[in-house]
């Protein structure tokens, strides 16, 4: 029977913003005096519940960090690992991701995330992100070389991970490192398994040549089949078996309910993230950030008098039938979920984790709560049946 696994996920947003017209960018720019820190730990305190009761209905965790963002008041996640670690006793925690393409020392993220292994007993999925185009003003990092960056600090990480008889020194292009000698070492061993998310085909086979798990986030049914087929190809032909179903993970919004229109509220409900992640184009087009041919695309449209976008832009204003049947959304009764999910299983050829953010905006802990519940209880056993 395979192993279907529901992570769940909120950003942690700040939802109480003044209208989307009044302010350029919700990134960046937006001055920090509309947060009211009481607010803020109470939406903290409903965060970590969240996090706490996905653990009791025996899900899963995933989370994220983003900066300068009222979209994500989740700055550091090896701390909020950390909590989750000692406030949990079953779920697996993912962290998705530490952005190592701007962290100065990559021995620090190894020592953190050993900790928070050896604290949770053994439950950390560890995730490793490049960083978003928003973020390379307010880190100050430079944007040309991020991807060279990333993968060196994530070797140099698994090295600090992995050594065990004294120390070693490093010194490589971006990274330089004395007498590394991380204690505590992790509790899995050699490693806690690494989970690296993209959009991207081409990340996805770097992803596979270095025989780490692979995420997408928001590509929709067809763009999550395209990577996890160059994946999965990418890996045989760097002389590993094919990653099966549990070395992939897909990460959309989720709400189910009881009866149609609970689930369609709850869904319209969840659209809050889509219609809130406001970007200025000037933070979203950081030239030296994107790929070549990725970068001559967005130049050929500014030509043409259109301004780039963020990834998810596109999806504002789409119906929520749309989102569903896209593979965007999995909203409805337990019924309907369990075949949306079905679906989208079998034309990406199998994925057993799903990421699912199953609460943002201004949702209740209680709504999010049933939702959560049915899936536990009824969605994810009969998956674990019928998908075998």
């Amino acid at each position: 029977m395979r192993d279907i696994r529901n992570y769940v996920f909120t950003e942690m947003p700040y939802p109480y913003l003044p209208p989307d017209e009044t302010f350029e960018s919700a990134r960046v720019t937006l001055p920090n005096q509309l947060y009211d820190p009481e607010a803020g730990s109470e939406l903290y305190d409903k965060y970590f519940d969240i996090y706490r009761a996905a653990d009791e209905l025996g899900l899963d965790v995933m989370l994220n960090e983003h900066h300068s963002t009222a979209t994500c008041l989740d700055t550091a996640v090896p701390l909020s690992a950390a909590i989750v670690a000692r406030e949990t006793s079953r779920a697996r925690i993912l962290p998705l991701g530490n952005p190592i393409s701007n962290r100065p020392d990559p021995v620090r993220v190894a020592e953190e995330m050993a900790m928070v292994d050896v604290l949770s007993h053994g439950r950390l999925q560890c995730g490793f992100v490049r960083g978003v185009p928003m973020e390379v003003s307010p880190q100050n990092v430079p944007p040309i070389g991020m991807y060279e960056r990333f993968w060196e600090a994530a070797e140099l990480i698994v090295k600090a991970w992995t050594t065990h008889d004294g120390p070693f020194n490093w010194e490589g292009r971006y990274f330089q490192a004395r007498q590394v000698n991380i204690w505590p070492r992790p509790h899995q061993q050699p490693h806690p398994p690494i989970w690296v998310p993209t959009q991207s085909a081409g990340t996805g086979e770097q992803v596979a040549r270095r025989n780490y798990n692979l995420a997408t986030i928001l590509t929709g049914t067809e763009g999550a089949a395209r990577i996890f087929s160059t994946f999965r190809k990418a890996a045989v032909d760097a002389g590993f078996p094919e990653p099966g179903p549990d070395r992939v993970g897909y990460s959309g919004l989720m709400f189910v309910a009881h009866t149609e229109a609970e689930a369609a509220a709850g869904g319209e409900a969840l659209r809050w993230y889509l219609q809130h992640n406001k970007v200025a184009p000037q933070f979203m087009d950081v030239p030296g950030y994107l790929e070549p041919d990725i970068r001559a695309r967005i130049l050929a449209k500014k030509a043409r008098g259109e301004e780039p976008q963020a990834p998810i832009a596109h999806l504002t204003n789409a119906p929520l039938s749309e989102l569903i049947d896209t593979g965007m959304f999995f909203v409805g009764t337990p019924d309907q979920v369990v075949e949306q999910v079905k679906a989208f299983d079998r034309q990406v050829g199998g994925c057993d984790n799903l990421l699912m953010m199953m609460h943002t905006g201004t949702m209740s802990f209680d709504t999010t709560y049933k939702s959560m519940k049915l899936c536990a209880e009824e969605v994810l056993p009969r998956l674990r049946e019928e998908l075998g």
